[in-house]
């Protein structure tokens, strides 16, 4: 009699083991993946894959990809991710970057990270300016527009642009995918995005990337105001604003990769 509960409690360990390995799979793919790809990699059976990823499915934390056979993290899968973000050090390690940005430009300094296949912010500085633009804590935006965004997708893979660019055609049907591609190598030749009166009317931004010690983009530092503001991307103050944001977000990248050293 005192064997079965311990068998069950083998038996549970290792299911839960099970259903970890599936999620890893997921957080460590950047495309969706089938049944069989994910048997193989893990070795286990069809049948066991399948069982967890409807499992999975049943609370969104994965969902099926239409038209395919695959599967990608689903919605709840990126709640966990931005509760993740929230708790982990990154928003402390940027608050004093952020702080220094907003006393430099005088303008709101933001934090956005990558969630999933969306970004959200997850801290700001308002501006000291009456004036000023705010954003909100938490919402997920597409990664096609806005220059915190862009500043994110222009060093994401290339399927990351591709499922972009297919969500702004939906709602935009006249975008052109080969100015969109090229505004993305632009951003990566000049390491920083911008944006004007794009999610919101009168409003501009300046942005740029920050990543991990392996390189993979992480989220990006953004300073963000009216756009009467702002000047020309030709102008000397923009160049000056712009070479701002990009200190900053090179900034929380060197203090990464320094605590990954350790």
């Amino acid at each position: 009699m005192v064997s079965k509960p311990a068998l069950e409690t083998s038996t549970g360990t290792e299911s839960a083991d099970r259903v970890a390995d599936v999620l890893i799979a997921f957080a460590q793919s950047d495309r969706a993946l089938g049944v069989s790809e994910i048997a193989r990699t893990l070795d286990l059976s069809k049948a066991v894959v399948h069982r967890i990823l409807q499992s999975l499915a049943s609370r969104s934390i994965v969902q099926p990809v239409a038209g395919e056979s695959t599967y990608s993290l689903g919605p709840a899968a990126i709640g966990l991710g931005t509760k993740a973000w929230s708790q982990l050090d990154v928003r402390s390690i940027a608050a004093p970057v952020l702080r220094a940005l907003r006393a430099n430009t005088r303008e709101t300094a933001t934090l956005s990270v990558l969630v999933g296949h969306r970004r959200v912010y997850l801290d700001q500085y308002e501006s000291p300016q009456e004036v000023k633009m705010v954003v909100e804590i938490g919402p997920q935006y597409a990664l096609h527009s806005g220059a915190s965004s862009r500043a994110i997708l222009a060093f994401l893979p290339d399927r990351f642009a591709q499922e972009a660019f297919q969500e702004l055609r939906s709602s935009s049907p006249d975008a052109d995918e080969t100015r969109f591609r090229a505004r993305l190598a632009e951003i990566r030749t000049n390491g920083y995005a911008t944006s004007t009166n794009e999610r919101n009317t009168g409003a501009a931004s300046i942005a740029a990337p920050f990543f991990d010690a392996a390189g993979h983009v992480l989220g990006s530092v953004s300073s963000s105001g009216p756009a009467f503001r702002y000047s020309s991307s030709a102008d000397d103050e923009h160049i000056v604003h712009a070479g701002q944001v990009v200190a900053a977000a090179q900034s929380i990248t060197s203090i990464l990769e320094a605590r990954a050293a350790r």
